[in-house]
């Protein structure tokens, strides 16, 4: 039986914000050595959910945008969007179409998008998405990571020094181990023994132990006997990295992060129910509504919601007076 706690998209989401470059060298070498990382990256996660709340093609696993400035010379910047896809899903090339042209429509940049594909069908590999009518030809074509295309490369990926080697690593060996706990247990020492040998900082020891924490859950009898083997370890190689303190730092950051999954997943929920709503009482929505509906708190959500149902006009919903 498949394990119901499994819960991939924080620790990717968090992984590709503090390795942002590896994360690019590691998947997708020939963008990163386009890319001048002696420069600011920023990520435009807000920016990137008033652009696309609106457009319901199917559940994401973790899409981020980035601005980044190109290697060039003039110190051009561009934006990357980055989608990691974990289920087989038909509209998925076509989400990549539409949130490249919409990023392009509303920064008018160049828009870079990359896929990782972090499901289990292994022919499934969608690279492009467009159309061709009346002699007008529109295509979007992405470059793809696919994860299973690394299950034979284990040994390889476990003695890469990038971060993102050893989390495909994790990653595999999550989906591989998901319905044998014991066997998911050997895997997360391994992986620990490995994250200690490399004998990286204290805070990225941190960073990835919190990854493959949140990846591989265990019952909590085998959760106690990691973190008895943790200290074994730092006893061995006589290092602190992570001190009690730590730990209950780690527990409470993780279980936070999945009550805040569950409310970002319920308010975009809200959101879209409430988006239907309003179009079907006023029709098409201008813009400030899909912005104030992409940035919107879910106790926002709820006072709308009972607006819509008697408010005699769309300002009136949001307590607006002045239409524009």
């Amino acid at each position: 039986m498949e394990n119901s706690n499994d819960h991939y998209d924080s620790p990717w989401k968090e992984a590709i914000e503090h390795y942002f470059s590896e994360f690019m060298a590691f998947y997708f070498p020939d963008a990163h050595a386009e890319i001048d990382w002696s420069q600011e990256h920023i990520f435009l996660d807000q920016e990137l959910r008033a652009v696309v709340q609106d457009a319901e093609l199917g559940r994401r696993f973790v899409d981020r945008l980035v601005r980044v400035t190109e290697r060039c010379g003039n110190e051009s910047w561009i934006y990357i969007h980055v989608e990691v896809q974990g289920k087989k899903q038909v509209e998925f090339a076509e989400r990549m179409f539409v949130y490249n042209y919409r990023i392009f429509d509303r920064y008018k940049r160049p828009v870079a998008s990359l896929a990782v594909l972090a499901d289990e069908h292994k022919l499934w590999k969608p690279t492009s998405y467009g159309f061709s009518v009346l002699g007008c030809r529109h295509t979007l074509e992405f470059p793809v990571a696919k994860l299973t295309d690394y299950e034979d490369k284990l040994d390889e990926l476990l003695a890469s020094d990038n971060a993102f080697g050893w989390i495909t690593a994790a990653h595999i060996l999550t989906k591989k181990t998901r319905t044998e706990d014991q066997e998911r247990y050997n895997a997360k020492l391994r992986l620990l023994r490995i994250l200690y040998d490399r004998h990286w900082d204290k805070q990225r020891v941190i960073n990835l132990f919190n990854v493959i924490d949140w990846l591989m859950q265990l019952p909590e009898w085998l959760n106690s006997k990691v973190w008895q083997e943790l200290e074994t370890i730092e006893e061995r190689e006589k290092v602190q990295y992570i001190t009690s303190v730590e730990r209950i730092g780690i527990a409470k950051g993780i279980a936070k992060g999945r009550v805040e999954g569950r409310v970002e997943g319920r308010v975009e929920g809200e959101s879209r129910l409430l988006k239907r709503q309003l179009e079907r009482r006023f029709g098409p929505l201008p813009e400030w509504v899909s912005v104030r509906l992409g940035s919107a708190k879910e106790d926002e959500l709820e006072t709308w919601s009972e607006a819509v149902l008697t408010a005699p006009t769309l300002e009136a919903v949001f307590g607006k007076t002045d239409p524009s």
